[in-house]
C-alpha cells in the first residue's frame, strides 16, 4: 500500500481501533471448558475474505473505493484491506480496518464470523495468540454452534501461549469429535489444508501431548 493510500486508510479507521479492540482483548485471558463433542461442519465461517482478486496498489485503490460505500461490499472490501496490511507487516493499520469493519457489523450479521476468525489469524501470524484466542473464541465458542475447526485452533493458541494442559484438553475434543481422523498426527496436513508447515509441526506436538497421555472426559 503506497503512502497516500495508507494514510487515507489510517484516518479513516485508526479511531476506531483503541475504542473495540480494548473491551474485546479482555476474553482473552481465560476460555471455557471444551465440550465433548464439535461437529458443525459448515465452512462459511473459514473463508478468505475476498472482494476482489489481487492485492497490488491498484486493487487496493478500488478496495478503498468500495470501503466507503454500504453494504456487504464495503465490510468485505475493509476486511480484505485489513488482511493485506497485515501480511505486508503493518499491523496497526490492520487493527484500526478490522476494528472499522467490526463496527459496522451488527451482532446478528452472517459476516461477523468469518470477519473474527480471519483477524484471529492475522493476529496469530503477526505473533498475537493471545488477542488471536479472543477473536476465535468470538467467532466459534461464543456463537453455540460447535464448529469443527474450534478444537485444533485453540489448541494451536494454546500451545503457542505455553498453556500446554489447556490445549491437550482441546485436542482431545477434536479426537472425541472423529477419532479415526484426529488420532493420527500424519493425517493433519489432509485435515488441515490451509495450515503452513510450521502451524502443522506445532499442532503436531499438541497431538503427540495428546497421545502420551489422553485426558479423560468430562
Amino acid at each position: 500500500m503506497n503512502l497516500s493510500i495508507r494514510r487515507r486508510a489510517g484516518a479513516l479507521a485508526l479511531p476506531l481501533a483503541f475504542v473495540l479492540l480494548l473491551p474485546l482483548a479482555l476474553h482473552a485471558q481465560s476460555l471455557p471448558a471444551p465440550k465433548e463433542f464439535y461437529f458443525d461442519g459448515s465452512g462459511s465461517t473459514t473463508q478468505p475474505l475476498v472482494l476482489l482478486p489481487g492485492n497490488d496498489a491498484a486493487v487496493q485503490e478500488r478496495l478503498l473505493k468500495a470501503m466507503k460505500g454500504h453494504g456487504r461490499n464495503a465490510e468485505l472490501a475493509t476486511a480484505q484491506l485489513a488482511h493485506i496490511a497485515y501480511a505486508s507487516g503493518r499491523a496497526e493499520t490492520g487493527r484500526a480496518l478490522y476494528a472499522r469493519v467490526l463496527s459496522a457489523l451488527g451482532n446478528n450479521s452472517q459476516l461477523r464470523a468469518p470477519v473474527l476468525w480471519n483477524y484471529g489469524w492475522d493476529l496469530y501470524r503477526s505473533g498475537d495468540a493471545e488477542t488471536a484466542l479472543a477473536r476465535w473464541r468470538e467467532a466459534g465458542i461464543d456463537t453455540y454452534n460447535n464448529p469443527s475447526w474450534v478444537p485444533p485452533t485453540l489448541a494451536l493458541g494454546l500451545w503457542t501461549l505455553d498453556r500446554r494442559d489447556e490445549a491437550v484438553k482441546w485436542y482431545a475434543a477434536a479426537v472425541r469429535t472423529e477419532p479415526l481422523r484426529w488420532n493420527d498426527p500424519a493425517n493433519l496436513a489432509a485435515l488441515l489444508p490451509e495450515w503452513d508447515a510450521a502451524d502443522l509441526a506445532k499442532l503436531a506436538e499438541v497431538a503427540a501431548a495428546w497421545k502420551a497421555a489422553p485426558p479423560s472426559w468430562p
